[in-house]
């Protein structure tokens, strides 16, 4: 047999609504001084402005993230201006090259070989080797110079 207490219905009393007269009969506040607020004793966790942690959280992010571009862009101008560089010695040194691929050419002519010999003072075998002073001539001044070692 089930209990007399579960039979009768229970009834719940709604909130009541507020009157004027509850209202008025409380005190206000001064007209200058701000009305106090009464908070109920949170935890630690609860009193987190989690709004503000987000913000601070993504700034360090979007600092973090803009610091390795930054390193990236920095190592690439690096490696930029030391491959400019290498590209000039190339091209210095290929000129240097032609430069000395041509005397090479030019020394193993008969011809020339005769004109720095003559410039030397040299003489065939069989010439009459004759020295004209006076005269400003570079194969007369690398003669006399070489007369002088």
């Amino acid at each position: 047999m089930p209990s007399a207490r579960t039979t009768t219905a229970r009834t719940t009393t709604a909130p009541r609504p507020r009157t004027r007269r509850a209202q008025q009969t409380r005190p206000r506040p001064a007209p200058g001084r701000p009305r106090r607020v009464r908070r109920k004793a949170r935890s630690p966790w609860a009193r987190v402005r989690w709004d503000r942690l987000g913000r601070t959280a993504l700034l360090i992010v979007l600092v973090v993230v803009a610091g390795l571009y930054i390193q990236h862009t920095i190592e690439y101008f690096s490696a930029r201006s030391t491959a400019d560089a290498q590209h000039a010695i190339v091209h210095q040194l290929a000129r240097q090259n032609r430069t000395l691929r041509a005397q090479r050419r030019a020394l193993q002519q008969p011809d020339t070989i005769q004109r720095y010999a003559r410039a030397l003072g040299m003489v065939k075998p069989g010439e009459r080797p004759y020295t004209i002073l006076g005269m400003p001539s570079s194969a007369a001044s690398l003669a006399r110079h070489h007369e002088r070692r």
